[in-house]
Parts: structure tokens; sequence; C-alpha cells
């Protein structure tokens, strides 16, 4: 069942809210996303297009793809999804290559639509974002997975986990960074405490 978590501060970004909105709806399946689109419709009573001057509405529902949307959504929202591999290293400033490996994960995620991804995915975005190479590539994945940034996704693939995203979207505060894989980690001490005879 989907759930939509509130946050403890009110969003009042355009395009962090819309952001949100389209990272959560990716998850479901199309008839479940539709279904809630035409909820959210009717709830907030949504014209069928855009007001303006020369057209004050026609009354016509629209198709998902005639969401309308604001200029500063519009732009923001663009300019995010257009930011280069490079660019999302240069501005993350990961220090290891576990850490690179989790931005890497996190950018094919939310700018690449590639949820679940392999060790080869990772390699050649990390090639495109103009990275020196990882030592070994697939010791640095399965350190990523040891550290929880990333999480099994089946058949091979890997996933970037909620806590990896959190870590990912604090860098590069790698103080911020830290605390949020706390719970994470203390999770996984007291598991393996209890494994132990």
């Amino acid at each position: 069942m989907w759930r939509c978590t509130v946050p403890n501060e009110p969003l009042t970004d355009d395009a962090e809210v819309l952001s949100q909105i389209i990272s959560s709806m990716k998850k479901l399946e199309p008839d479940v996303r539709k279904r809630i689109y035409r909820t959210i419709g009717t709830f907030f009573q949504l014209e069928a297009t855009p007001l303006s001057a020369s057209n004050p509405g026609d009354g016509r529902s629209f198709s998902e793809n005639e969401v309308p949307r604001s200029p500063a959504i519009e732009s923001n929202f663009s300019a995010d999804r257009a930011q280069t591999p490079k660019q999302f290293l240069n501005e993350k400033q990961p220090r290891t290559d576990v850490e690179r490996v989790a931005c890497l994960a996190f950018y094919l995620t939310h700018y690449r639509d590639t949820p679940e991804f392999t060790t080869l995915d990772i390699s050649k975005i990390n090639t495109e974002a103009a990275q020196r190479k990882l030592a070994n590539a697939t010791v640095a994945v399965n350190n990523a997975s040891q550290y929880g940034y990333l999480a099994p996704a089946g058949k091979g693939t890997k996933q970037i986990s909620a806590a990896g995203e959190r870590y990912v979207q604090a860098l590069p505060n790698y103080e911020a960074a830290k605390d949020t894989m706390a719970p994470a980690r203390r999770w996984k001490s007291k598991r393996g405490a209890k494994a132990k005879p």
C-alpha cells in the first residue's frame, strides 16, 4: 500500500514538493498512479487547463501529459533533472569510493530513472562523471552495501537504500550525513549481537 510521508516542517519550495510527488509516484503501478492522480485532481478541484487571460478554462479534464505547471516549478525541476553526473558529484564531493558509489546510485535513481542497477551501470556513470576509475568496482559496490547505502533489488541488481538516499542528500555536510546513518548502523549492530551465540 502506498504511503505518503509528511515532513516535520512544511515544504515551501514548489520544486521540492513536485520532486517528492514524482519520486513517490514513480514507484507505483500505472493504474494506481492514475487513480491517485484523479483523486488529487478531484480533491483540490483542479481546473482542466491553466487559467490565463486568453483561456479562462473550458472545463475539460486534462490527461497526465497535460498537467499544468507554474513557470517556477517547470524551470527549477528541469534544471535539476538536467544536472550532469559530473556536476552532481562535484556538488556532493564524496571522499571515498563507497561514498562515490552511493552518490552515483542516487544519480542513477533520480536523474536517469534507473532505480535498479548493476555494478557495470555504476562504472559507466562513474566514467561519464569524469571521475577516476574505481580501483575495484565490485568491491566498492559490495562495501556500499555493507555500509547500508545500497540494498539488494533482485536478479543481481542493487538499489539505493532509504538510509543511502538520506546520506547523499545531506552531502557535502559530512557530519549531517553521518548522523543520517546512525539509526541504521545501531540496528545492524544490535542484529549482529543477537546473532552471536
